[in-house]
């Protein structure tokens, strides 16, 4: 499994942001993944875009997984 580390820069960030700043996804990519419930966080899958995630959370789509980490 891949891991990418993403510093974040404030309190928290979107769920469909991270997508899109880690790389991981465009925007109406991320969109469809999130709504057909093909991103995971923290082992959960989650659909809802707005999800606001703050550091130490870990999220996953496929094979590829994101670990928010502090700036």
């Amino acid at each position: 499994m891949d891991t990418i580390d993403f510093a974040l820069r404030g309190e928290h960030i979107a769920l469909e942001a991270l997508l899109k700043a880690s790389g991981l996804a465009s925007g109406g990519a991320a969109k469809a993944l999130i709504a057909e419930g093909g991103v995971r966080v923290n082992g959960q899958a989650e659909t809802r875009r707005g999800r606001k995630l703050r550091v130490g959370d870990e999220v996953g789509v496929g094979e590829q997984q994101v670990r928010v980490r502090a700036e």
